[in-house]
């Protein structure tokens, strides 16, 4: 019988004697684990570092699960087990439509946790890809350059960060708002965010041809 992949797992609980069983459980299983306890600071790890699986329960301080879950997505598709007390179907639903892979209600058997920990990280396969190719487009995301029919095209890296998110979601509507809170944090001093994210997007139909990204009245805007 094989030995169970190793994996790179974040644990974001704030319980402390859960989150504690939760990694002991993980590194007997020979698998590298990060732990926080707090919504913000799991947010800021999933999005900064490159996980195989998070461990992400849905009652957390600074921000709770399901909008941890929701800004997670719009930059990365890290499998994520939802663990939590809640056992009523709406929850359930909730993080699944949240974009949750698994969801384990406590109490929870030890074995089915770690089944349940191999399964989701088994669905993330290997790390995000670093090169999207979109048409002519190629966005090298380790390197943060893009290429158009070969050539280098240079873009600001809030125009890489724009481009990026549509990319990754290619083929999806990505509304005005899910981008705006992408791209510009609640510490932005500028009055007309609006009116910013319009430039952005012009200038990068004039760098990368002016049908790469597509506007749906009303909804937002999309690479088809």
């Amino acid at each position: 019988m094989h030995a169970p992949a190793k994996v790179k797992i974040l644990v974001v609980e704030d319980v402390p004697d859960l989150r504690g069983l939760l990694v002991a459980l993980l590194h007997d299983e020979g698998h590298v684990v990060d732990e926080c306890a707090d919504g913000i600071e799991g947010l800021y790890r999933a999005l900064n570092w490159q996980y195989d699986a998070i461990i992400l329960d849905v009652m957390l301080p600074g921000m709770d699960g399901f909008a941890l879950l929701k800004k997670l997505r719009c930059q990365k598709n890290t499998p994520v087990l939802m663990l939590t007390a809640r056992d009523a179907t709406r929850d359930r639903v909730h993080g699944l439509d949240s974009g949750a892979d698994d969801y384990l209600t406590k109490p929870f058997d030890n074995d089915e946790f770690l089944a349940r920990v191999r399964a989701v990280a088994r669905r993330g396969g290997v790390n995000p890809r670093k090169v999207l190719q979109i048409g002519d487009v190629e966005l090298d995301t380790a390197a943060m350059t893009i290429e158009l029919n070969g050539v280098r095209v240079f873009v600001t890296p809030r125009e890489f960060k724009l481009i990026e998110l549509l990319s990754r979601h290619r083929g999806v509507v990505v509304s005005r708002e899910a981008i705006i809170e992408y791209l510009f944090d609640d510490e932005n001093e500028e009055t007309d965010i609006s009116n910013l994210l319009d430039v952005y997007i012009y200038k990068l139909r004039q760098k990368l041809g002016r049908d790469l990204i597509k506007t749906r009245r009303g909804a937002g805007y999309i690479v088809e």
